[in-house]
């Protein structure tokens, strides 16, 4: 594998400074990749108008091609964080425009390409906002294939077409997981479920790997229903972190936790969505078991599926403790 910079005129900023990662990864056998650490592409998907498409500039690789918003990652970002801000570069997405959903990755061993798949949740226009678009367009999904396609988004359209029906939901029983890490949340219920809420949004951004939810792709960023009740009733909503919409909603009990869960799972299995409960109570998982339903049934998971998952969150990013401390 061989680093090779831009000449004058190729991607990336042919008019301004590189970024870290803004270099061509070049095979032993000569093939050409973008991104010394990597690129990401953003599918922004509205369920409206389609999903964002870019026509890319003569200059560009596969120049004429349509393709996603996407670029080179920088040093030290995820995929979804690159994508994303790949796209507010090139395209103009305004800060809490999308929310993660999935991510499909293209490793090749010298250089990977990741497809951020992310469901637009405040609609917006894109902007032409740097040198590397002819045009941005909303084009409903049944129309890409009409399009010339960039010969790698061409190749992963099929899978990634398929799988934007799919919409993981977890849905937690905040009184059954906060009573299950003996820190002291007796003392201030309120306090230890807006804890957890942080440690969610967190858990949600970051993505949970595939062979977890037994889904396709490679990491999901699942839609996450926290369920409160009693004491804990009225802690906060959640706040947007930066460029991304939170992945945390919280729906207050006004009687009877069980009984909020037991509908709201109900409700999402009935949308279509493939849902997962986390609780370890008997009773609640029976009732969530035996729901009705013409689609996929929920799946219960335990308190420690969770846990141990929260457990890997760093404590700089949620300014929380991990579960057991």
């Amino acid at each position: 594998m061989t680093i090779v910079p831009p000449a004058p005129g190729e991607p990336r900023r042919p008019f301004g400074p590189l970024d870290s990662g803004d270099a061509w990864v070049v095979s032993p056998t000569g093939e050409r990749y973008w991104g010394r650490f990597g690129a990401a592409g953003l599918l922004a998907y509205d369920p409206d108008r389609g999903v964002l498409l870019q026509h890319r500039v003569a200059w560009s690789h596969h120049g004429g091609t349509w393709a996603l918003p996407g670029g080179a990652k920088h040093a030290d970002e995820s995929a979804r964080e690159g994508a994303i801000r790949e796209a507010q570069e090139e395209a103009g997405v305004p800060d809490g425009a999308v929310r993660a959903r999935f991510e499909s990755v293209m490793e090749l061993g010298i250089w990977s390409y990741t497809t951020v798949v992310a469901d637009v949740v405040v609609p917006f226009e894109p902007v032409i906002s740097d040198p590397e678009s002819l045009a941005l367009e909303w084009v409903p999904v049944d129309e890409v294939d009409a399009r010339p396609l960039h010969p790698g988004f061409a190749s992963a359209w099929p899978e990634l077409r398929a799988l934007l029906t799919v919409r993981p939901v977890v849905v937690v029983d905040a009184a059954n997981v906060v009573g299950s890490v003996p820190d002291g949340w007796w003392k201030d219920r309120a306090g230890a479920t807006a804890r957890l809420r942080d440690r969610l949004d967190v858990w949600a951004q970051r993505g949970v790997e595939a062979s977890r939810v037994a889904l396709d792709s490679t990491r999901w960023h699942p839609r996450v229903v926290l369920v409160t009740e009693g004491a804990a009733r009225d802690v906060a909503d959640p706040e947007d972190r930066d460029d991304v919409a939170c992945a945390v909603e919280i729906v207050r009990a006004p009687a009877a936790g069980d009984d909020s869960i037991v509908a709201v799972v109900a409700e999402h299995v009935a949308a279509g969505d493939r849902v997962f409960a986390v609780t370890s109570d008997r009773g609640l998982t029976e009732r969530i078991e035996a729901l009705p339903g013409d689609g996929d049934p929920a799946e219960v998971r335990p308190v420690r599926w969770l846990l141990d998952q929260l457990d890997q969150v760093p404590v700089a990013e949620s300014s929380v403790p991990t579960a057991g401390n």
